[in-house]
């Protein structure tokens, strides 16, 4: 049903407007009825409908009874004048479907409202009509009149609930986008402050977020696509818990075909750092090959490429596994690896370099090999291990 002045796509009444055709004797026989066929309607709702069990009182009560009253009113006013304009149905009936919305539900209990309120004003109307003497027919056009009707208000609240919805939703992400604006900028902003700004946003700080940098600005594919909790401002997207499962798989698909770059993955306060390393590594020509690239998987490229900082975090990642180490033993197996490495795994000739016995490099080689694992197998592993140790010690990071 297509509402003559109201926005179109939301349910109106039926062409014909049937009610307009009901005999002007039933009319004003109907319109007696009105004052205990509202108070019938009120006390209905309240027992049948769970939700609105309850007093009907403060704002929520007020619309129901205005609704309910404005409802019957009109239904009278425009029956059996077949020239009266339709006008605009007053705002009620939206402020009914928005309160829905703010309340938390559903349109269901407000839907299932506006049935029971038909079925209550057929059986009194119809008895009325029925005890006039009305005919078969015209107690069938008072059937469809009346729920015709009802079904025009229905349309009305389910504009006014998606109005609402669309609001929130419109003010949810501008508070998420300054959010994002916020946890990547530098110098980074004061922890009190992304704090709030994370609670009215609906956002959980989370333990680690990475930066990713989009060559071009995102769309709403790639935000549809995305996970509900990633942020997005402009051509940065901010994705919480990088690392966690299937994080990777979703965010592949998410930017199928479009060139982008993952940072590192990084407290809350470091956002900042992560967005320069995804922006450094889209920088790379490996980003426009692969389409998405990871920023900790281009170390060495970033690390020739920047200098200091990546290489810092290289070292950082690659000798991890001897963090807890006492610092003099941690030295000599440093030394004995880069002696190691130099000389292309030759426990010889890095014996020979260090004035050590090739015995004791290979004992020192065996512990690296259980601290390290399969690096010193690894041909890539290898060349970022040389480049790690040639990083000061104080750009861990």
């Amino acid at each position: 049903m297509q509402h003559d002045s109201g926005p179109p796509g939301f349910s109106a009444a039926l062409p014909q407007r049937p009610w307009r055709a009901l005999p002007a004797d039933l009319v004003a026989i109907l319109g007696s009825e009105l004052d205990v066929l509202g108070d019938e309607t009120i006390a209905a709702i309240g027992v049948e409908i769970p939700e609105y069990a309850r007093p009907l009182e403060g704002r929520f009560g007020r619309n129901v009874r205005r609704g309910v009253e404005e409802s019957l009113k009109r239904f009278v006013t425009l029956a059996g004048d077949d020239g009266a304009p339709a006008g605009s149905l007053p705002a009620i009936y939206r402020q009914l479907g928005a309160g829905e919305w703010r309340d938390g539900r559903s349109l269901d209990a407000l839907q299932a409202a506006y049935r029971l309120g038909a079925r209550v004003a057929w059986r009194r109307l119809g008895a009325a009509a029925a005890e006039a003497g009305a005919s078969t027919d015209t107690l069938r056009l008072l059937a469809e009149s009346i729920f015709a009707y009802i079904d025009e208000l229905a349309g009305e609240s389910v504009a006014g609930y998606a109005a609402a919805q669309a609001a929130a939703a419109g003010a949810r992400e501008s508070r998420r986008r300054a959010l994002a604006e916020l946890l990547l900028r530098e110098p980074a902003a004061d922890a009190d402050a992304v704090s709030a700004a994370a609670r009215e946003a609906g956002w959980t700080l989370p333990r680690e977020l990475a930066a990713i940098a989009l060559a071009s600005p995102h769309d709403e594919a790639i935000a549809a696509a995305l996970d509900a909790d990633a942020l997005t401002a402009a051509d940065v997207i901010v994705l919480p818990d990088p690392e966690g499962p299937g994080r990777r798989g979703a965010l592949e698909r998410a930017l199928e075909g479009h060139a982008a770059a993952v940072g590192p993955a990084v407290p809350p306060r470091e956002a900042a750092r992560s967005l320069r390393w995804a922006r450094a590594t889209l920088a790379l020509d490996v980003a426009a090959d692969h389409g998405l690239a990871f920023a900790d998987e281009r170390l060495v490229e970033l690390a020739l490429a920047a200098g200091a900082e990546p290489l810092g975090a290289l070292r950082a990642r690659r000798l991890a596994g001897l963090d807890a180490l006492a610092p003099g033993r941690r030295e000599r197996l440093l030394q004995t690896l880069d002696a190691w490495l130099l000389h292309q795994g030759s426990a010889p000739a890095a014996a020979a370099q260090l004035h050590l016995h090739p015995q004791t490099v290979r004992y020192r080689l065996a512990q690296l090999r259980e601290l390290l694992g399969e690096q010193l197998d690894d041909p890539r592993a290898r060349l970022e291990l040389t480049l790690a140790l040639r990083a000061p010690v104080h750009q861990y990071s």
